[in-house]
């Protein structure tokens, strides 16, 4: 009886990592193994690994006063007269939820204003 899924451990630097495939990927990633593509199962979980990493933008936040952020959201909008809080946020690494807090408050201050491009 066919098992539902095949485990593979694969060796990185000192590290061992075990996972499980089902036996559709394992036969995938076989075949592209014994097409020339990679030099084995283990290699290809490596490559598909660092391509996803590469692909992942970790984001540090600062931790600073609301004062502080709130100081350099305005300044950021000032310079950038059309952006999102998406935008200052990750420009200035602050945490998005606090930027837009703040640009709530900016607006409601009537120190920052909504452009509406229709």
């Amino acid at each position: 009886m066919a098992s539902k899924s095949s485990s593979v451990t694969v060796q990185a630097s000192n590290q061992v990592v075990g996972t499980k495939l089902t036996p559709k990927e394992l036969l995938q990633i076989q075949r592209l193994v014994d097409l020339g593509e990679f030099l084995g199962v283990s290699d290809f979980l490596r490559s598909a690994v660092r391509e996803k990493l590469e692909s992942i933008e970790i984001v540090q936040t600062r931790n600073i006063s609301l004062k502080t952020a709130k100081k350099e959201v305005l300044g950021y909008f000032e310079k950038y007269s059309e952006a999102f809080p998406s935008d200052a946020a990750n420009a200035l690494s602050l945490d998005l939820e606090t930027v837009h807090k703040l640009t709530k408050e900016l607006i409601a201050e009537k120190r920052l204003e909504v452009i509406n491009n229709d």
